[in-house]
């Protein structure tokens, strides 16, 4: 099976998507996986503007009903990975940050994901549940954006994924958020209607639910 696949996916998943698109390209000679990454509603946004591209993987179902809606998939979506929120924070955890209600002290920089981005509506979820008011400094694009604010010292704290933390290294920690406050994150991935190569698309899902699974639970994700 030879060819070459572009594969659009959310932010969240650039560090196991990385190694997933080199681990199938070595198991199918031939083969090139072209990755490109962003917000999952910018993504959406790219192929209703007609982007060429083989496959979607959204970090949250409501983009990727969008396309559903739209007519632009081939398929049904299928889950394949779960994620959760974690609060990240400066590595050392310079300002005391325990748990979600701190998010809201006075003077305390926090950034989040804009609510079109996956990432902010859950975190709208999240900060629900736990009865807790923020007014964000600034409402990011993309995980990496919150991610880079607060290992810059731009911002004390933002609420990203767990594998975000996980993929940041040295420079964040993350302030874990308890089970009845957190939100689970649905990924759903699918084959475009437009596929350019639609039989390598269809094999690389199929990867992604056999043999990339445990590229994903490396990198933080669980299992559907």
């Amino acid at each position: 099976m030879r060819g070459t696949i572009t594969v659009f996916a959310a932010s969240s998943l650039t560090a196991a998507y990385t190694v997933i698109g080199k681990n199938f390209e070595r198991a199918h000679p031939g083969s090139m996986v072209k990755l490109s990454y962003g917000g999952s509603a910018a993504l959406v946004a790219q192929i209703q503007q007609g982007a060429i591209g083989d496959v979607f993987a959204s970090a949250d179902q409501p983009n990727m009903q969008k396309l559903v809606d739209a007519g632009l998939v081939a398929g049904s979506p299928t889950i394949f990975a779960h994620n959760r929120l974690d609060i990240v924070v400066a590595a050392g955890n310079p300002k005391h940050i325990a748990g979600l209600s701190d998010l809201a002290r006075s003077g305390l920089v926090v950034v989040l994901c804009a609510p079109v981005v996956p990432c902010g509506h859950y975190a709208a979820q999240a900060l629900q549940k736990a009865g807790v008011t923020v007014k964000p400094a600034s409402q990011e694009t993309d995980v990496k954006s919150v991610v880079s604010k607060v290992a810059l010292g731009e911002a004390d704290a933002g609420m990203v994924y767990v594998t975000d933390v996980k993929a940041a290294g040295a420079a964040v920690q993350g302030v874990e958020i308890p089970v009845g406050q957190n939100v689970v994150a649905d990924y759903p991935v699918v084959v475009l209607k437009d596929a350019q190569n639609g039989q390598l698309a269809k094999a690389f899902v199929a990867y992604l639910l056999g043999g990339g699974q445990q590229t994903l639970a490396r990198y933080g994700f669980t299992r559907p």
